[in-house]
């Protein structure tokens, strides 16, 4: 090839490659915002975190290509909770997504513009998120984990796990509009069962232990724990102190169970962080949260320690083995 026609070609090649190339780089860096209830070294919240990125890779977005994250790590402390939230609205994010409902809550209160996608919430309705399920209306909609109606479930099992047990400590956070909506269905659930329930309102790990120690002085006692981001962030001090005072306990989250808790029921919680990308995915692309309805789980997991059971003396029914979705031995 002559050197004056090999010119021309790469001249020619070097005016066509640029169109794609000068696309991605002009194209504009979308920045998301991510605040978690967990600490950062939390094997489950590093977890959900990985899933909800993989996701968004999934869909096209990349991380210093197209897209950045913040992520800060709350560790069930409101104050940090709010100094995070600030800090995120400050970057002038195109996306926010708290998980839990102290943090959306926080967050719903600092910015009414930013869009949101929550994730890991109770009663998003009752608790003031969106003004409804198919129509948000708002800068708010996302992922909920729970149905209020989840709370007599949790106190079904409970006295099909620990029949003999006639005290029941229901660990909340007392502020939350949905762990009181999750404690009025446990209510309910208690009376046929002649099942005192008894509300054990926290808001602090020292608050927790002096519940839980208070609470196991008088007999036949057991557990029922709210999922909150409190409990969330104080996950193993809970499951300690049900082993330390032989208290069988029912959790609304797996990540008790794997962790030592007798059993857990509810839906996996990394789910809504697989599902939480395909709504980032339409904020960016122009989709306006008001728009999106919010979704809820399908599917319920039942999840049985038998280590745990066999540690209280407890026997676990075949017939509730046979339900369960996974059996830790």
């Amino acid at each position: 090839m002559k050197r004056r026609e090999f010119i021309m070609l790469l001249g020619g090649a070097a005016a066509a490659w640029p169109l794609t190339a000068r696309a991605q780089q002009g194209a504009p860096m979308r920045r998301v915002g991510v605040l978690m209830p967990y600490s950062e070294g939390d094997a489950e919240g590093q977890a959900s975190v990985a899933a909800f990125q993989r996701g968004l890779l999934d869909l096209g977005w990349t991380e210093g290509r197209n897209i950045r994250f913040d992520i800060r790590w709350a560790g069930g402390n409101p104050d940090m909770a709010r100094t995070f939230a600030k800090e995120l609205i400050g970057m002038n994010p195109d996306v926010i997504v708290p998980s839990s409902n102290q943090i959306t809550s926080i967050l719903q209160q600092e910015t009414r513009t930013i869009p949101i996608v929550f994730v890991l919430v109770g009663d998003p309705v009752g608790s003031g998120f969106v003004a409804s399920v198919a129509r948000p209306d708002g800068n708010l909609t996302g992922f909920a984990l729970f149905e209020t109606a989840i709370g007599g479930k949790w106190l079904e099992i409970f006295n099909e796990v620990a029949p003999q047990i006639s005290r029941v400590g229901f660990i909340l956070h007392p502020e939350t509009p949905a762990n009181l909506a999750f404690l009025r269905a446990a209510e309910a659930a208690a009376s046929p069962h002649r099942i005192k329930l008894i509300t054990l309102g926290v808001h602090t790990a020292a608050e927790i232990e002096r519940a839980v120690t208070e609470f196991a002085q008088e007999p036949n006692g057991g557990l029922i724990v709210a999922p909150h981001a409190v409990t969330l962030g104080n996950r193993n001090v809970i499951v300690g102190l049900a082993a330390r005072y032989r208290l069988p306990a029912v959790y609304a989250l797996r990540h008790f169970a794997t962790s030592g808790g007798l059993i857990s029921y509810g839906t996996n919680p990394i789910d809504p962080f697989r599902q939480g990308p395909s709504y980032v995915d339409r904020i960016l692309k122009g989709a306006k949260p008001a728009d999106l309805p919010v979704q809820f789980p399908t599917k319920y997991e039942l999840v049985v320690n038998l280590k745990t059971a066999k540690a209280l003396g407890l026997t676990i029914a075949p017939t509730l083995l046979d339900r369960a979705d996974e059996v830790i031995e």
